[in-house]
């Protein structure tokens, strides 16, 4: 594993609830780097929600003012996390001080067995180019998109937590081919054992054959992102994408899916649902 792929960190107080929890709250979100933390950190506040699955989360970028984000969430609201890089951001920091960027899940509960995977099938719009002007508006990155997976264990149950962010910069072929192997990866695991799968697909997921593919390897729609947009209009003719979802795989049930399209931290809206834990 590369230095800093994972940085794991603990901020939550100890749990001394031992009794089986009936549901648990999820909040999934593209927080646009962070550059909106104070409002980000009083929305997840308000929340009250157990596990948070959050991508576009910096560490150590000038513009987010080189603030490990993830960990500054975590301190604020006591949580555990775990941070997967995606990109070393070659225009936001420097050799001696690198700037990452990639994905966090965090919760009020112990995680473990963090791990990345790495897709195979990558976009190359965000390598080095040696006539590319050394810019932040060229965005040039050295790595690749990823799934950042972890184990939740909630007073006695075990989640398991994909928080994916499948590449923007390129067409569904590519996405539902990193999607894929992350659901090559979930089929390892016991059908009995709870899976969550959430983040920035880019992609809509309500197309016939890309639900089909969800339904096949056994997920559930936890959020019907499907009929409200989970990004703001860009312009007069597009009124929001449907790219931010959540799917659920196991004996546990999804309920009060919401996209929260008040909150304005971001250019995209936070979704959440309350998932019913098997007794």
């Amino acid at each position: 594993m590369s230095r800093n792929e994972i940085i794991a960190e603990n901020f939550a107080p100890s749990q001394w609830l031992s009794w089986p929890r009936s549901s648990l709250r999820v909040v999934d979100w593209n927080i646009d780097r962070g550059l909106k933390l104070s409002a980000i950190i009083d929305f997840l506040a308000d929340t009250h929600a157990d596990v948070f699955i959050l991508q576009e989360v910096d560490i150590n970028a000038h513009r987010t003012h080189r603030l490990n984000v993830a960990q500054e969430i975590a301190r604020k609201l006591r949580l555990n996390y775990v941070f997967g890089r995606e990109f070393v951001e070659l225009t936001q920091g420097s050799k001696a001080s690198p700037a990452y960027h990639g994905q966090a899940t965090l919760s009020r509960w112990k995680i473990s067995n963090p791990r990345v995977i790495r897709f195979q099938r990558q976009s190359d719009f965000w390598k080095p180019r040696w006539f590319k002007p050394n810019l932040q508006t060229f965005q040039e990155r050295l790595g690749g998109r990823v799934a950042l997976t972890a184990e939740i264990n909630i007073a006695g149950a075990s989640v398991l937590c994909y928080n994916l962010h499948l590449e923007s910069r390129s067409n569904d072929e590519l996405r539902l081919g990193q999607l894929n192997e992350v659901l090559e990866d979930s089929a390892k695991y016991d059908p009995a054992c709870l899976v969550i799968l959430a983040g920035d697909l880019n992609l809509n997921a309500s197309k016939p054959d890309i639900a089909e593919v969800l339904v096949q390897a056994g997920f559930r729609d936890a959020v019907p992102t499907a009929r409200l947009a989970t990004t703001p209009a860009r312009h007069l003719l597009e009124t929001g994408r449907h790219i931010d979802w959540a799917f659920i795989r196991g004996p546990g049930k999804a309920d009060a899916g919401k996209v929260h399209r008040f909150v304005k931290a971001s250019d995209h809206y936070p979704i959440s649902f309350e998932l019913g834990l098997p007794s």
